[in-house]
């Protein structure tokens, strides 16, 4: 079942039960208003019975009785159907009886109570028969209990109409409300409908189509357009970076792979070489190898920091004893490198001065590629790279500056794109990855890298933590 069907059906029975609710109230209410109407005027025809009696008694003539009794009705307009008039004296004996058909008998017990109360129904109005009592007072013949009963024909009749007239207009109402329904809830559903036509014609060579935006862009099927593109636009750039890191990564690859085929190669044209020229060939090799695993662990880092940070085991690690450890490390690699640490204020030690929550490896490996892009760039200047770790009021930063032939505006935009290559750093052995990989693990911290540079006057990095919440 569509949608359309389903909201139209819904909004159909809703507004059926209402209908149907409605008219009943109607029809009851009618029917409760006309029982009443026709209760007061039997109660009125109990007077006119009453009043007939007493003067036909005064006359001590039956046939003087009827006919006052007729005269009366007069008064009233008109008789009603199958109308029924009888009085009872003092005794319950019926003394006067005025109608068609055969007497039933009235209950002593009701009688008591016409004469206990004033008045009283003896049959309430069934098959739209009513039959009533009223006690009436005269002075010569005392309390006389005046009996009226009738059939309610108008009623009947009136009714009956009014329940055809009712069916005829639930039953129109209800086609006008289906069509309207089935109408509107299209309307309301057009752009979905367009929604899934431009769904359709996106696919994943192609996902620069964005959805069109109604006009009313505040409703939610506004916003769940608004939320689509965004999505696409997630996408899209997401698919963008896989093709840019798949094509830099296969180049980056095939580059020491080249270089170590060729130097088998050449290894193997000569049946007989020197040992030296082995011994060249093999050292050769070997370097070719560790550039392919440099590379390889590098590609392997960017895909773990890549990673759900819910799955990356976290604990309290101390930045100012990480950054001793990758000082270690850092003059192993560049045993000519000058790295001066500085660390400043700790401030606050109840959790340790520079303790954040994060995944000891990967941290590291973040502040090692930062410190060793600075080493490479700063080799032959002379001068010192500083690694400064200060705490502040908002969080931890670690600040490195090289002294580096430094970066122009347009390559700064660049810097954390997978093996992107500034042209000055064109002569300086590496892959491209050390940045990105220490944005990415940042941003897996919940941190941040800035970089300033100019050329000419080297490259600041930082690296900041914001501070953990007790």
């Amino acid at each position: 079942m569509t949608i359309r069907l389903r909201l139209a059906l819904q909004f159909g029975m809703i507004l059926a039960v209402i209908l149907l609710l409605f008219a009943l109230a109607i029809y009851f209410a009618t029917l409760q208003s006309r029982r009443n109407l026709f209760t007061q005027s039997l109660f009125k025809r109990t007077l006119v019975v009453g009043h007939a009696y007493a003067e036909g008694h005064r006359n001590q003539h039956e046939a003087s009785q009827h006919a006052l009794y007729r005269r009366y009705l007069r008064q009233l307009y008109r008789t009603l159907p199958d109308e029924e008039g009888r009085v009872y004296d003092a005794a319950d004996r019926l003394v006067f009886r005025e109608g068609q058909g055969a007497a039933k008998p009235v209950p002593n017990a009701w009688l008591a109570e016409v004469r206990r109360n004033g008045r009283a129904v003896l049959e309430p109005e069934k098959n739209y028969h009513e039959t009533v009592g009223l006690l009436y007072h005269d002075a010569r013949l005392g309390p006389l209990v005046v009996v009226a009963s009738s059939v309610d024909e108008d009623s009947r009749q009136q009714l009956g109409e009014l329940r055809h007239l009712l069916a005829l207009g639930l039953l129109a109402a209800l086609v006008v409300m289906g069509g309207s329904s089935w109408f509107f809830a299209g309307r309301a559903l057009r752009p979905l409908r367009r929604m899934v036509r431009e769904v359709d014609g996106i696919t994943a060579t192609d996902l620069g189509q964005r959805l069109t935006q109604g006009a009313g862009s505040t409703d939610e099927i506004g916003l769940l357009t608004q939320r689509f593109n965004r999505l696409l636009d997630r996408l899209q750039a997401a698919f963008a970076g896989q093709r840019t890191f798949v094509r830099d990564a296969s180049h980056e690859l095939r580059t020491p792979l080249t270089a170590l085929i060729g130097e088998l190669e050449v290894a193997l044209l000569q049946a007989e070489r020197p040992p030296a020229e082995y011994r060249r060939v093999l050292q050769s090799t070997l370097d070719s190898a560790r550039q392919l695993n440099q590379l390889t662990n590098g590609l392997l880092q960017i895909a773990r920091a890549s990673d759900d940070p819910s799955q990356v085991p976290m604990a309290e690690v101390q930045l100012d004893e990480l950054l001793l450890q990758a000082h270690e490390q850092l003059l192993r690699r560049h045993a000519t490198c000058r790295v001066d640490l500085d660390f400043g204020e700790g401030g606050d030690a109840g959790a340790g001065p520079f303790a954040v929550l994060g995944n000891e490896t990967l941290l590291l490996s973040a502040v090692l590629n930062v410190l060793d892009n600075a080493c490479k760039f700063s080799a032959g200047t002379g001068r010192p790279v500083t690694a400064t770790l200060a705490r502040s009021s908002t969080g931890i930063a670690l600040q490195v500056t090289d002294e580096g032939p430094g970066l122009p505006a347009a390559d700064l935009q660049q810097v954390f794109v997978p093996f992107f290559r500034a042209a000055s750093a064109r002569g300086v052995p590496g892959h491209g990855i050390g940045l990105p990989l220490a944005a990415r693990i940042m941003a897996l911290h919940g941190g941040t890298v800035r970089l300033e540079s100019e050329p000419g006057h080297g490259t600041q990095v930082w690296l900041e933590w914001p501070l953990r919440h007790r």
